[in-house]
């Protein structure tokens, strides 16, 4: 086989990768559930490549997370389930189904008329599921209640966040962020008071009520939380990787270094941070 730029050509890589007595030994015995972890850390891996601005990092990433998709497609193939072209044919019908203000007739002309379109239109797609779910015997998902279709398998501040989204369309909302922020204060009072008493279940519980209400902050004040937070890594990585360049210049290992130390050249890495912004 030679590279192409025909689907086509990754479609039959993969189908000679699961090929029982062919194919690759780890492609082979791969299920749905092992390959789950890849997908997800594979989008990850994209929304890195974004973050740091490199185009070719981007491109072969995106190439990964293709794969993830032909790799599910080709075992659904196998069970007799779906294939790679109706995985195709359903989002292209999807899509021009959302969209009739752009490929049928339609009054929404403006971004706030489209939002409200969209969300229509899934409701009714919400109902066809439900139906359709029904007529092959499977349970019912909880799809059909207001958080239903809110998916558990998001990470935590992406769920934290779709969930008050969602509850927010039906009035159950902050007015303006202020009220957030001394919510904001009452938890960190509460995890406080659980430190003091040492019990470990309701530091859990605390810590949690805090990051929802900082994820709540963040989504009022237009500020995507998980993103905040990749920035925050990113930023924390590249002050750290300061630390660990001077000290290694001078002589000096990171296991040696006392915290006052390192302190000092993490203040160093945000000053040049500043001057440089």
């Amino acid at each position: 086989m030679k590279p192409s730029r025909d689907i086509k050509g990754l479609l039959d890589i993969m189908e000679a990768l699961r090929q029982p007595e062919t194919g690759c030994p780890w492609d082979v015995v791969q299920t749905f559930e092992t390959i789950k972890p890849y997908t997800i850390e594979e989008a990850y891996e994209v929304a890195d490549a974004i973050e740091r601005g490199d185009m070719h990092d981007l491109c072969d990433e995106l190439g990964d997370l293709l794969l993830q998709v032909v790799f599910h497609a080709r075992m659904a193939e196998e069970a007799g389930e779906f294939a790679f072209g109706d995985v195709v044919e359903a989002v292209t019908a999807k899509m021009i189904r959302r969209h009739p203000h752009v490929f049928a007739r339609s009054d929404a002309d403006t971004p706030e008329a489209v939002k409200a379109q969209w969300d229509e239109i899934k409701q009714a797609e919400k109902a066809e599921r439900q139906a359709r779910r029904a007529n092959r015997g499977l349970p019912h998902d909880g799809a059909a209640s207001h958080l239903g279709s809110i998916q558990r398998s998001f990470p935590a501040l992406v769920e934290a966040l779709k969930l008050q989204e969602r509850a927010a369309k039906v009035g159950f909302d902050w007015s303006e962020p202020e009220p957030i922020l001394d919510k904001i204060e009452e938890e960190i009072g509460e995890l406080r008071q659980a430190l003091k008493e040492r019990d470990r279940a309701k530091v859990a519980d605390e810590l949690g009520d805090l990051i929802f209400a900082v994820v709540n902050i963040g989504r009022h004040v237009g500020t995507d939380p998980e993103m905040a937070l990749r920035g925050t890594n990113t930023k924390f990585r590249r002050r750290f990787a300061h630390i660990e360049h001077e000290l290694e210049a001078h002589g000096e290992t990171l296991e040696e270094a006392t915290l006052e130390r390192m302190e000092e050249l993490w203040q160093a890495a945000k000053a040049i941070e500043r001057q440089l912004t």
